[in-house]
């Protein structure tokens, strides 16, 4: 069986961050409840993007300015 260390690492500096994340967000719990709603706002463009990746997207061939058919068989 080997060692690992570069995984190790990894894992360790991931739950080193993790504790000292959780160790803020106690100590800061009312500040980090008052950023809440502007995250939520921030969040739906940030969705909008990823999840359509980009403009261009929606069924629509740019290139001859009209919808293409459905490809369903």
């Amino acid at each position: 069986m080997t060692f690992d260390l570069k995984g190790f690492l990894l894992m360790t500096l991931v739950a080193i961050a993790s504790a000292a994340g959780f160790w803020l967000l106690r100590a800061h719990w009312g500040h980090a409840l008052g950023i809440a709603p502007y995250l939520l706002f921030l969040a739906c463009p940030l969705m909008h993007l990823f999840m359509h990746k980009g403009h261009g997207g929606h069924g629509i061939d740019h290139t001859q300015g009209r919808a293409t058919p459905p490809s369903g068989g």
